[in-house]
């Protein structure tokens, strides 16, 4: 009989190694089908990301890349109060400062980290008062859907 001290541990950082390819194929799989699903939203003017074809970089991606990765942002209708009420709306996806997480996170850069800025500064450097940021996670891509649908539906 072997007391629990004599059994080898295993470091959550292990663990992470070990499932970050799973993990990063989710996380891609699930942008790709949100900035395809935006894309085709009526309250979506634009929809940044290197795996739709519209992307201006789209082909050079699908050259060089193994996936298109899991960030994308997306410009909503309605302009600085359009994306605050995205923000406020959503429940599957978290507002946070930072990014690159297995949540779901979302900013809205012109009320939060580029809020010092005037809008003509913001315009200036592509941060147009309706954008809106995603680092996609891993939950299911129904859920994810379903929120970004709600939220939208809020604007």
């Amino acid at each position: 009989h072997r007391d629990l001290h004599s059994f080898p541990t295993r470091r959550s950082s292990d663990l992470g190694t070990k499932t970050l390819v799973l993990r990063l194929q989710r996380q891609c799989a699930n942008a790709e089908t949100l900035a395809h699903f935006l894309a085709s939203h009526p309250k979506v003017e634009r929809v940044y990301y290197p795996g739709l074809a519209s992307h201006p970089q789209h082909l050079l991606a699908r050259r060089l890349l193994n996936g298109f990765g899991a960030m994308l942002s997306f410009e909503v209708q309605g302009g600085l109060s359009a994306g605050k009420k995205v923000l406020d709306a959503v429940q599957v996806c978290h507002f946070t400062v930072s990014l690159g997480e297995i949540d779901t996170l979302i900013i809205h850069p012109a009320s939060t980290s580029h809020v010092g800025l005037t809008a003509a500064e913001r315009e200036a450097i592509g941060i147009r008062d309706g954008l809106l940021r995603l680092s996609v996670g891993i939950e299911d891509i129904d859920d994810l859907l379903s929120d970004l649908q709600q939220a939208l539906d809020s604007i």
